[in-house]
């Protein structure tokens, strides 16, 4: 097949962000596999960390790999890897076998984190870069938002959520194809590879390791806020779980919105301050849901944190790389492994919710995370002022 005309080679890598929202199907995924295997609630928790460990352990590993055999090489392993996972649960299913399915997920998806935004800037330059970056990420939070009602779409279809898994697996190979017969210029070869060394000896340095917890707290609040969204709706409204998935559907379209804006807003104001507004209203909006009952109270209150939440990621992301500009590679790859708190939150939630007896064991883990979160942003204020003043 001929290549795709060079000139619009940037939209099959838009189109694979697509494919980097898959890893947010675990907060769904979760209350069905619970209630087909009728799970415990700390078994429960531990699912969405066989999805996010491996940001932990390969982050690094896969940028020193796409060092040598390139970015969209590393885009198609990534690719390949999760059309294998998605195709698991087609032909067996088994609580083992979704476990094996999300971690072949996660081995994805830490791939293509590392490999996938870089790529963009293979075949997009100068001032379109970073629309095409925001891009990118409102199609990996559409994605997200999907996943409900893809599995109710699954279930009405074919009679079960489980092929959502297949519709996932024919949406990465679609993916694959079309990078596949697209011409994307290869980036010029790099000078010297990050090493694990070098990105673990930045721990040393105390604002990049206020803001690397700070990705992984964030990350667990989103992980968290999504896993535990559906679980509400079923303990206080008696939805079932179908219904219920409303609720990762609300927090993913308030996040999407919430980043939209956010792209305009942090053009105009202080990036500290907006980051400290915007985490007040999460906390306000968590305090909101540990009392509220009626459906859409609830869904009012996963939607805020969704919106106030949808920027920290970025801010605190673009903060580190401002700390040590000169570090900048290292810091990047140090930083995706701060998403493994996506892997030990929620098993710190099932822990809480069967110690308290209900969900607000998971909200109050929630909240700490968010308690750090704000200290955070003013112990950045506090640096931000004491670097001017030098």
């Amino acid at each position: 097949m001929r290549p795709l005309i060079r000139k619009f080679n940037f939209i099959p890598v838009l189109a694979t962000f697509f494919v980097m929202g898959f890893c947010d199907v675990v907060g769904i995924a979760t209350s069905y596999l619970k209630q087909d295997f009728a799970l415990s609630e700390s078994l429960a928790g531990f699912i969405p960390s066989m999805v996010f460990i491996w940001f932990l352990f390969l982050s690094v590993p896969a940028a020193i790999l796409m060092n040598r055999i390139g970015r969209k090489a590393m885009v198609q392993v990534s690719n390949a890897v999760t059309f294998v996972g998605m195709l698991i649960p087609f032909f067996s299913y088994t609580f083992a076998s979704a476990m094996v399915a999300f971690i072949l997920l996660g081995i994805g998806n830490t791939l293509l984190q590392v490999s996938l935004n870089p790529l963009l800037t293979n075949v997009v330059k100068g001032e379109r870069l970073t629309s095409c970056l925001t891009g990118g990420q409102v199609v990996k939070a559409v994605s997200s938002f999907c996943a409900p009602f893809l599995a109710l779409a699954a279930t009405a279809a074919f009679g079960n959520w489980k092929y959502l898994f297949t519709i996932y697996a024919a949406i990465t190979l679609l993916s694959f194809l079309l990078l596949e017969v697209t011409e994307i210029p290869k980036e010029a070869e790099s000078g010297k590879a990050t090493s694990l060394k070098e990105a673990f000896g930045l721990l040393g340095d105390k604002t990049v390791l206020l803001f690397f917890l700070g990705i992984f707290f964030i990350v667990g609040v989103d992980v968290g806020t999504n896993t535990v969204s559906p679980k509400l709706l079923i303990e206080r409204c008696g939805m079932d779980v179908e219904k219920a998935s409303l609720g990762a559907s609300v927090y993913f379209i308030c996040r999407t919105i919430g980043a939209f804006l956010g792209t305009f807003l942090l053009a105009r104001m202080d990036d500290i301050k907006y980051l400290k507004i915007n985490l007040f209203l999460a906390v306000a909006s968590m305090a909101f849901l540990f009392f509220v009952r009626p459906a859409w109270a609830i869904l009012a209150g996963i939607g805020g944190i969704g919106f106030f939440c949808s920027s920290v990621f970025s801010v605190l992301f673009s903060q580190a790389l401002k700390a040590r500009p000169e570090k900048a590679n290292e810091i990047s790859g140090f930083m995706i492994t701060g998403v493994c708190g996506g892997a030990v939150i929620p098993p710190l939630m099932g822990l809480a919710t069967e110690w308290v007896g209900n969900q607000r064991g998971s909200l109050l883990v929630i909240t700490l995370c968010l308690a750090y979160l704000v200290w955070c942003a003013f112990a950045a204020g506090r640096r931000q002022r004491e670097a001017s003043i030098v």
